[in-house]
């Protein structure tokens, strides 16, 4: 039973009213009492935390929204990230029951695999592994857009790749410069990468911040990890606040891409808010998330949240 001492009396009369007997004021003092014993028991909110996943645990800032939010279909994407956030706590992090979210309405016209790797709707998390795990996308190209990276990390899908220059046009059109960070990984690239954070944090660790080989969207070619012009903010939590992440949040899915692991839903993803990884899914499904307002796969197809490995 909680009790707040903190209880304010009952205000005096009013001049020209009636009086309560003391026998009345002692049961209105036990209500209000019992009122703020309510008020007092009521569970408060969880702070925020927030980590990364293709380059290391990052803290997210605290500062309130700006225009770097503005015309987000969902809560997830305008929330600003906040900065030096302490580690989850087992409440923020522990598995949350939702409700399946509808299927996708008849906007997407065509219906894909969920487990084909070679399809645009493949749902890649840490309950549903890549089949076969050393999956090779057969049509791997480097997309004519602005490069950050090199070799393999280059390259995506063609059908990525053709979306991607489109994609990136338009924002030169509008005069953001976007550029390629990372693309595709290899079973044997994402094999070191964990490995190299297992080896330097631990597996525990090692899990928010790296998928493990077989369970990353860069091994299906249809994801990719953008870069500002500008060079600032690459893979940390500032990069949120860049033109070319506060352009893409708003105008990605016109292209067919959402940002895969948004803010403050990584007890669904199984990953911490990441601004840069997008996701190619057609410009049907995508478009249909952002106008009914759903921000992860796993909710737009009804599937069970993924916060970690089974």
């Amino acid at each position: 039973m909680c009790y707040d001492a903190s209880a304010g009396s009952p205000a005096a009369p009013e001049p020209g009213l009636r009086t309560p007997g003391r026998r009345a004021f002692s049961l209105l003092l036990l209500a209000g009492s019992g009122l703020a014993a309510l008020s007092a028991c009521a569970p408060e909110a969880p702070r925020p935390t927030t980590s990364d996943h293709a380059s290391g645990s990052a803290s997210m800032s605290a500062t309130t929204a700006t225009t770097a939010g503005a015309g987000t279909p969902s809560s997830a994407a305008s929330a600003t990230p906040s900065a030096e956030a302490p580690p989850a706590s087992p409440e923020a992090t522990s598995p949350v029951t939702t409700p399946p979210a509808p299927a996708p309405s008849a906007a997407a016209a065509r219906q894909h695999s969920l487990t084909d790797p070679a399809s645009p709707w493949v749902v890649v998390n840490k309950h549903r592994p890549l089949s076969p795990a050393t999956y090779r996308p057969a049509d791997l190209a480097q997309p004519g857009v602005r490069l950050a990276t090199s070799g393999e990390a280059a390259l995506l899908n063609s059908t990525t790749a053709a979306a991607a220059e489109r994609m990136f046009a338009a924002a030169a059109g509008a005069g953001v410069t976007l550029t390629l960070a990372s693309g595709y990984r290899s079973y044997a690239t994402q094999t070191r990468t964990y490995n190299g954070y297992v080896s330097s944090r631990g597996q525990a660790e090692a899990d928010t911040a790296s998928a493990r080989p077989g369970y990353s969207e860069h091994q299906t070619g249809w994801s990719f990890d953008l870069g500002d012009g500008g060079g600032a903010c690459s893979f940390q939590p500032c990069f949120a606040e860049q033109p070319a992440a506060v352009w893409a949040r708003n105008n990605a899915h016109l292209f067919g891409f959402v940002v895969r692991y948004p803010w403050m839903l990584h007890t669904i993803t199984g990953y911490y808010y990441e601004p840069w990884h997008l996701r190619y899914v057609g410009v049907e499904a995508a478009g249909d998330m952002n106008s009914r307002g759903i921000a992860t796969l796993e909710e737009y197809f009804g599937l069970e949240a993924a916060p970690a490995y089974l």
